[in-house]
């Protein structure tokens, strides 16, 4: 269980640090006792074994979207903890993406990867709405432009 760790925070790394221009590595936003790291990336920078184990297509025109919510404790420690996201993300042409997030558990972390197909200098607009607690919700809006040449 401790390698099936180890792989997926490679994996979620993997996809942090894979920017483009500007783009910052780590992308979060903190709402109180939360945050909610986001980032996206194209599949073909994950390990080939890495995108077997979770069913990702590596493509240069394939993105993949990651989440992740921590919970801050009283003594500056984090928790992963559970939320339920609503993902929409359109191109400038108004065309709307289809991202259906996954969650992935394992030995107390907790992820969430959507996969979408992506063209050549597209630039999508992402509305994510996560809601924490059960009926707590935050907010998230960012643009990302993809490379996939």
């Amino acid at each position: 269980m401790q390698i099936l760790k180890m792989l997926v925070l490679m994996f979620v790394y993997a996809a942090l640090i894979a920017v483009w221009g500007e783009t910052k590595a780590d992308q979060s936003e903190k709402f109180g006792d939360y945050i909610i790291h986001y980032n996206t990336a194209t599949t073909d920078i994950l390990q080939p074994q890495i995108a077997k184990l979770y069913g990702i297509t590596r493509s240069s025109n394939r993105a993949l979207l990651t989440v992740m919510v921590l919970k801050k404790a009283a003594d500056i420690t984090t928790t992963p903890v559970k939320a339920q996201l609503q993902v929409n993300a359109v191109n400038l042409n108004n065309q709307m993406k289809l991202l259906s997030m996954r969650e992935i558990t394992e030995d107390g972390a907790i992820y969430y990867i959507g996969e979408f197909p992506i063209s050549n200098e597209e630039t999508l607009d992402f509305d994510l709405t996560v809601t924490t607690d059960g009926s707590v919700s935050h907010s998230v809006a960012f643009r990302k432009q993809f490379f996939t040449d």
